[in-house]
């Protein structure tokens, strides 16, 4: 197919597609694959990532670049006419915040392409029907987004009970033949689902060349996986748990859920322990399993700091929930406050992993490693900087500040710098810790514009 001025955008096939969806949330999509055209193939090839590592095939994306339009030409004709073929992923692990490794999967430019054009598909469709407390991998939201709704339902809603939801290895766990079956829910192209399901079974390669068939899980790291995984858990969880509070409940239940994270406020203990039985058979019924370390019920609210200190009880416990703790107490006024904490096993990693690249960079120009670690501190901050959270950030400048001057003693064996030549280098090139983000509640009323029931 050639280009020519006259092809709509990019965006109005998607557009379309979009339009449709709303009409009907019943509708089923029998053509949806002629939607991925040249120009679409060309736009997520520049939706991707330019320094990414290469797949199997060892291409670059800017490699791949070479001749684009040829390539995506061929591309776009072995999507339609059946003939493409998806390439098994290379495997590298890294390390998580608790120590453990996280696998993923690396796949090849072409791969790539083809997956963020039909993700696009699955993106238009699914956003009129995934409901408003899910935020994770959705366009337009994000972490802060999903923070601020939870901090506004424990604030506002009647919460004295939290459970706190981690599916155990929930990417590797996801059934293939339920996840195809969930899709045709909306999909009825067959050549998509058939695209959908080689992308699933492809599976990895070895050093050696070998081929290892995936018979369940989504590949973390292929770009088409944010998409299935919410539309899975969207089946699964959501519409079964807002369902649930809409038709059991009796007192307030508020729910956040990021990915496989999931938060659920409640009024009452009984309907806590109640959706918590219910919500274990209802994962287990799809082959999933809550974490049984990680997945706690824990008394937390507005009435929790007093209702334990009644009963001669500890401080309430805390949760985890995007990299914050979350801690609920009273202030000096004797005013209930929800203050959230960055998670000390984040702070540990994140300055470890300085540590390692500043003596990596022991010898590099002063005014090179300067700015290196300006944008890595300045990243904690745009992410951690939120309201109450002052004492965390500045010590972890201050830390920061210490792994540095320690790195530029090492230079020379002869002089040590002294700390009245670093505090002037430091001060040049280190934000100053200091809060980025507005209060949570501000934010979030401004964001849904008084159409959200949380409030």
């Amino acid at each position: 197919m050639a280009w020519t001025q006259s092809q709509p955008p990019v965006s109005s096939g998607l557009m379309r597609v979009r339009q449709v969806a709303r009409r009907g949330k019943a509708e089923r999509f029998t053509a949806l694959l002629h939607h991925v055209t040249p120009e679409l193939l060309e736009a997520s090839y520049r939706a991707l990532k330019r320094n990414a590592a290469p797949g199997v095939d060892g291409c670059t994306w800017e490699s791949y670049g070479e001749n684009l339009r040829a390539r995506l030409g061929l591309l776009h004709a072995r999507l339609h006419n059946g003939s493409y073929r998806a390439k098994p992923s290379r495997r590298v692990y890294i390390d998580k915040a608790d120590g453990s490794k996280r696998p993923l999967s690396i796949l090849c430019v072409e791969d790539k392409i083809a997956q963020h054009a039909v993700s696009q598909l699955l993106h238009a469709i699914y956003e009129e029907e995934f409901v408003g407390f899910s935020y994770g991998f959705r366009p337009g939201r994000g972490q802060h987004q999903a923070l601020d709704a939870l901090y506004t339902g424990l604030l506002y809603r009647k919460v004295n009970w939290v459970l706190d939801l981690d599916i155990q290895r929930f990417f590797d766990a996801v059934d293939h033949d339920w996840m195809l079956r969930m899709l045709a829910h909306r999909v009825a192209d067959r050549r998509v689902l058939r695209l959908v399901r080689a992308w699933l079974e492809v599976g990895l390669a070895d050093e050696k060349g070998r081929r290892e068939r995936s018979e369940r899980g989504l590949p973390q790291g292929a770009v088409i996986s944010p998409v299935l995984a919410n539309v899975f858990l969207h089946y699964v969880f959501d519409l079964w748990s807002h369902k649930w509070r809409a038709r059991r409940a009796q007192g307030d239940v508020t729910i956040c859920r990021f990915a496989d994270d999931i938060v659920v406020g409640f009024q009452h203990q009984r309907e806590a322990e109640r959706f918590h039985g219910e919500l274990t058979e209802r994962l287990s019924a799809f082959g999933l399993t809550p974490h049984p370390r990680k997945t706690r019920l824990i008394e937390f609210g507005r009435y929790a700091v007093r209702d334990r200190r009644q009963r001669g009880q500890r401080k309430p416990e805390t949760f985890d929930f995007l990299g914050f703790t979350h801690i609920c107490r009273y202030n000096w006024k004797g005013k209930f406050v929800l203050t959230r904490y960055t998670q000390r096993s984040r702070i540990r990693s994140t300055l470890q992993a300085i540590k390692q690249e500043l003596r990596r960079r022991l010898h590099d120009p002063i005014g090179d490693t300067g700015a290196w670690l300006h944008r890595v501190v300045q990243g904690h901050l745009n992410y951690f900087a939120v309201p109450g959270n002052s004492r965390r950030i500045a010590s972890f400048v201050y830390y920061v500040r210490r792994l540095w001057i320690r790195s530029l003693r090492r230079r020379s064996q002869r002089s040590r710098m002294p700390f009245s030549r670093y505090a002037p280098i430091a001060d040049r090139f280190l934000p100053k810790p200091r809060i980025l983000h507005p209060f949570p509640v501000a934010r979030f009323m401004a964001s849904t514009q008084g159409r959200s029931p949380v409030r």
